[in-house]
């Protein structure tokens, strides 16, 4: 039985679209791996660096054979896909959620618990971000995270939805 995980995209340039695009075409390209979902794409407000433009996201979910993935595996591969695709990470802490040409965070393996340096699960800010809840709502519903649903991480949360475009 596949273990299933759940990626978030993100990007913030003029070609954000593109690098989504590759993006998904690279998760697609892992070895062992298959797409299973992929939401529609938000227009998400920058979150804790204002002073950019606002970004594209969406959550993917990846059907994972057992026995061929860890976590730190496969969060490995999609920060070497980042890099492949321009990600540049800076060295100011300051600009840590600033700018960027493409961003894919590992949000949840299987039912898999890591709290070390290079990898935690689930992802330690998913259930404080709209930018991640509704679309991770769109490809499951049902999923618990820290024991609610995305809709219960959202009804905690200060935030709106204008179309496709969050706000918070």
């Amino acid at each position: 039985m596949p273990t299933t995980a759940y990626v978030c995209l993100g990007s913030n340039t003029p070609d954000a679209p593109a690098r989504m695009d590759a993006a998904l075409r690279g998760l697609r390209e892992l070895p062992h791996a298959a797409l299973q979902d992929v939401s529609p794409r938000y227009e998400t407000e920058p979150q804790d660096y204002a002073n950019q433009p606002w970004f594209l996201n969406q959550v993917a979910a990846l059907a994972l054979e057992d026995g061929r993935w860890t976590p730190e595996r496969l969060l490995d591969a999609l920060l070497t896909l980042e890099r492949e695709l321009g990600r540049v990470r800076s060295p100011d802490p300051a600009l840590r959620y600033g700018p960027r040409a493409i961003d894919i965070d590992l949000l949840i393996f299987g039912d898999e618990r890591r709290a070390t340096p290079f990898c935690t699960l689930p992802h330690p800010r998913m259930t404080q971000r709209a930018f991640v809840l509704l679309p991770l709502r769109d490809v499951a519903p049902a999923l618990r995270v820290e024991g609610r649903t995305a809709d219960q991480h959202l009804a905690l949360l200060r935030w709106r939805c204008e179309g496709r475009r969050i706000f918070q």
